[in-house]
């Protein structure tokens, strides 16, 4: 199995990863939007919209959580450009640690969420959005030293554009489209089992996709080794 994971080639595994990636952060964005107070914490440009409404009071929305989600994924996503400002390669040592650090600390606030039981306090919501925008923001840094191109694991609407600008209908050169499709169909995907593990616990969506991204730090450090042999 090990054997077969290093013969596939960089470029197409880190794909692989970066599309296991981007299905999660679908499945993290729905349970902090409908089970944790209407905050994404991958999606940021969600988050950017929800706060200029709720500053004119549209419809109740929440400007704490949004906010502090915000700022969670601009200081997790500065973490990960720092540590990896020396990092050489696309897939190092390093770039594992943050993967890990991502998939340790989502899974520890699914256990928090499993602990506190389905209604957890405002606080307790704010601090799990918060931590979890952290963890999205040092995934989306990783993802992007990485380079997987139209995979950003965090965002398709730069995916969509480019999905639509070289169809048929616009430019024709349909250069990506696969992997295009790929992404938007994944994080849909991610987003209605994310929904979906709600009616089992709150916590549920976190442990899939914590013990998911484990399973991408681990495959990329193991075929990381087949360069370093």
């Amino acid at each position: 199995m090990i054997r077969r994971l290093r013969s596939v080639p960089d470029e197409q595994l880190h794909l692989w990863l970066m599309l296991v990636l981007t299905f999660t952060t679908g499945i993290v964005d729905a349970v902090g939007y409908l089970g944790l107070d209407r905050v994404f914490t991958g999606n940021m440009t969600g988050n950017v919209v929800i706060l200029g409404m709720a500053v004119v009071g549209a419809d109740d929305l929440p400007i704490l959580g949004p906010l502090l989600a915000l700022a969670g994924f601009m200081g997790g996503a500065a973490i990960g450009g720092r540590v990896l400002k020396r990092a050489a390669g696309a897939w190092t040592r390093l770039t594992t640690v943050l993967f890990a650090v991502v998939a340790l600390l989502t899974l520890a606030l699914a256990a928090l969420l499993f602990a506190v039981g389905d209604h957890p306090e405002r606080a307790v919501g704010i601090t799990v959005t918060t931590l979890l925008g952290a963890a999205m923001g040092v995934q989306a840094a990783t993802a992007r030293f990485i380079a997987v191109k139209d995979v950003t694991t965090v965002v398709v609407t730069s995916t969509i554009t480019g999905l639509a600008a070289d169809s048929t209908l616009g430019s024709g050169k349909g250069g990506g489209s696969a992997r295009r499709i790929a992404a938007v169909l994944l994080i849909l995907a991610g987003a209605a089992v994310g929904a979906a593990l709600l009616r089992w616990h709150i916590g549920g969506g976190l442990l899939v996709a914590g013990l998911l991204i484990a399973v991408v730090a681990l495959a990329g450090a193991l075929h990381s080794r087949r360069a370093a042999a």
